[in-house]
């Protein structure tokens, strides 16, 4: 059986999930006791759930309800389904009555805005639409877009112009939301919750990040691996962890062109990517913080995360920066 996880990004469910009624609390669970685990695809990459409960019944009941409200909120915050409200928002500039679930994500996003000036973003997309414009043509120039280019795909980004309500959501004709670096930990926090509700006290939940709810039954913690950035299928690290959640984010994740210049984390001051570290790890009390900030940090120097520890809630990080070295340090 295999405990060290690495991060997935995304979410697809692919399990069927049938409607349950309500469950019953969960009872103490003998060390020596058998898990339950699930393994799914999340937009082509894997999802694992390990639940610990006497009543295997009842824990596979408890994943097939977990499954539905990814599910569920996948509907909501995906770039990739096309029937999405988040699709809608970036196509009409407005959702009316929106889920409470989206007006809560995007307040947190705001939130975390705020916390990072600005490095976390939502708000992005247009320069992911545009490096991904450029690369995708034949004899693109791999110095990537002109400055022109950045220029004006900067102008449609910026989270402060989103105006987020109960009853609507607005933006700008022309901006565009991602949630790819912060939805996965929120869907991963909703599945910790539910499982909660249900009185689960030992479970590992990777729902795009990864997320314990309290330590092994036998009391030792959970691993949790971070992957190595310079070789594929390779771990770099293993972190412990007891009602935690990790995440890591890395430019080695997704990259544009062929020279390593260029990926999927954003710098929504300049239009370039992030290249200060190979990857970043946070340690958080929530999936959705440790989400959020691992991606923010890339664009940070060192010291100025450290100074943000004590406001952010992260417990822990574990930098591999350009050099391929490793630096660890707490709040």
């Amino acid at each position: 059986m295999t405990q060290s996880l690495t991060r997935r990004r995304f979410i697809r469910i692919s399990a069927a999930a049938a409607g349950f009624g309500p469950l019953g609390l969960g009872r103490p669970v003998r060390a020596g006791s058998e898990p339950t685990i699930w393994r799914g695809t999340m937009l082509g990459a894997g999802a694992t759930m390990e639940i610990h409960d006497d009543d295997r019944s009842r824990a596979e009941r408890l994943i097939s309800l977990a499954c539905a409200e990814a599910r569920r909120l996948e509907q909501l915050f995906s770039l990739y389904l096309g029937d999405s409200a988040l699709v809608e928002l970036n196509r009409t500039g407005i959702l009316i009555d929106p889920a409470a679930e989206m007006v809560d994500l995007l307040s947190t996003a705001q939130h975390y805005s705020s916390l990072t000036g600005g490095l976390f973003d939502v708000t992005v997309q247009p320069l992911w639409d545009l490096y991904a414009g450029h690369f995708a043509r034949e004899n693109a120039d791999p110095a990537g877009p002109t400055a022109a280019e950045i220029r004006t795909a900067l102008a449609r980004v910026g989270s402060s112009r989103l105006s987020i309500s109960r009853d609507r959501i607005v933006m700008p004709r022309g901006m565009a939301v991602t949630l790819n670096g912060i939805a996965q930990g929120y869907i991963t926090d909703k599945v910790v919750e539910l499982l909660r509700a249900h009185g689960i006290s030992h479970s590992l939940v990777d729902m795009g990040e990864a997320r314990a709810i309290g330590s092994r039954p036998d009391g030792r913690p959970w691993e949790v691996g971070i992957a190595d950035p310079d070789l594929a299928g390779h771990t770099k690290a293993v972190l412990p962890i007891i009602d935690r959640a990790v995440s890591t984010s890395g430019s080695y994740g997704f990259q544009f062109g062929s020279t390593s210049r260029f990926n999927h984390l954003f710098d929504p001051r300049t239009g370039g990517c992030a290249l200060r570290y190979r990857s970043v790890t946070t340690v958080s009390r929530t999936a959705t913080a440790a989400d959020a900030l691992s991606t923010a940090f890339c664009l940070m120097p060192e010291a100025d995360i450290r100074s943000l520890l004590s406001r952010v809630g992260v417990d822990r990080v574990y930098l591999v920066n350009d050099a391929g070295q490793s630096v660890e340090f707490a709040a």
